[in-house]
């Protein structure tokens, strides 16, 4: 058996489903738009430089599922998917999955950003599997805190075995492993696979690539 894991933001989709998620609800009125596109902006800047603080941003990105009854953020979320996240699925992208699951790869989706928002995309594509930062709940209601640890940087591979671990399986059980990526935030999974490729790369990451010799490739 092979694996295939692919980071989703600016990866499988065309864009930044946490950022997006964030404007979305700026554009809903539901947060305030001077403070939160400020910070949103921020912390994305934060994150391409690879100097984000995990934890300060999910205080501020999980807060806001606190605030709102469960059926009032899903229907929200139907909204978003439509605007904001749909546009931003190639059919390149949607192919390159294809590729995996009929080769008969297990395939999942590996990201720091949240499972709320990541889920129903993660579906949409017709994936089976997510590893995602985890918001967590309390009588089915969202706290505004990760529980456990997030999927970032090399959390990703501690999430990821754990995962593969509920399966009976590890990271070298498998003949081939590919991970596919845009950021050098994810440069220590993709040193774990025996497949690592570039999608659309950050520059730190496509000069990292091409040093190593790895597939740099695009899905938009």
């Amino acid at each position: 058996m092979n694996l295939a894991l692919f980071d989703l933001d600016n990866t499988l989709l065309a864009g930044d489903s946490d950022f997006a998620w964030a404007q979305f609800l700026i554009g809903k009125g539901v947060l305030d738009r001077e403070v939160q596109e400020a910070k949103n902006v921020e912390f994305y800047e934060q994150y391409k430089a690879g100097t984000l603080d995990i934890f300060e941003f999910l205080d501020f990105q999980l807060a806001p599922l606190a605030r709102h009854p469960r059926a009032q953020l899903d229907a929200w979320h139907l909204e978003f998917m439509e605007q904001a996240i749909r546009p931003m699925m190639t059919p390149a992208a949607r192919a390159l999955v294809r590729e995996h699951l009929d080769d008969g790869a297990l395939v999942a989706v590996v990201t720091a950003t949240n499972a709320f928002v990541t889920g129903p995309i993660v579906r949409e594509l017709g994936i089976p599997h997510l590893v995602a930062t985890i918001p967590a709940q309390e009588n089915g209601a969202f706290t505004g805190k990760p529980r456990g640890l997030p999927a970032f940087k090399a959390g990703k591979i501690e999430r990821v075995e754990n995962w593969l671990e509920s399966l009976g399986l590890h990271l070298g059980s498998f003949e081939r492993s590919w991970f596919y990526s845009d950021s050098h935030n994810d440069l220590p999974l993709m040193g774990r696979v025996t497949n690592p490729v570039a999608v659309d790369p950050d520059d730190t990451l496509r000069a990292h690539a091409q040093s190593e010799g790895w597939p740099v490739i695009s899905l938009r």
